[in-house]
């Protein structure tokens, strides 16, 4: 079963039940735990969640740690650590696409989704069609 990669925008919409696309985030993500899929994300993606959560969302701190460590102890979430050739390919692509507004949290997304042949995203970043990958929430 393919995997499936959940971005800032994603996660975000899937703990805020205020957020646009939280019903459609849960549908996808349920289905894909039903359907054994593993979620892949980076602990770039959790950093800049983190961030998120605090401003502007204002979630509350307690939420926010009972969140991550959901994630971080769920056998279907797999958090990729970047490390230093995975942060050297994202900040490669950065540069080559200079005409793109795309984030380093981003180009790591991309690097590693096309090293591990994901084409899914559980996200609204419409940098990620931009990258040639689809988004789920729109």
């Amino acid at each position: 079963m393919p995997e499936l990669f959940a971005d800032t925008a994603g996660w975000g919409h899937l703990i805020d039940p205020t957020q646009v696309y939280h019903s459609l985030a849960a549908t996808i993500y349920r289905r894909a735990r039903q359907q054994g899929r593993k979620v892949i994300t980076t602990n770039y993606v959790i950093a800049e969640l983190v961030a998120l959560l605090t401003s502007p969302l204002r979630v509350p701190r307690p939420a926010t740690v009972a969140f991550i460590e959901g994630l971080k102890t769920s056998p279907y979430v797999e958090i990729v650590h970047v490390d230093a050739k995975l942060d050297e390919a994202a900040w490669q692509l950065l540069k080559e696409r200079q005409d793109k507004e795309w984030s380093l949290v981003d180009c790591a997304s991309f690097v590693l989704m096309e090293q591990r042949g994901i084409i899914e995203a559980l996200t609204t970043d419409h940098h990620f069609e931009q990258a040639g990958f689809v988004r789920l929430l729109k």
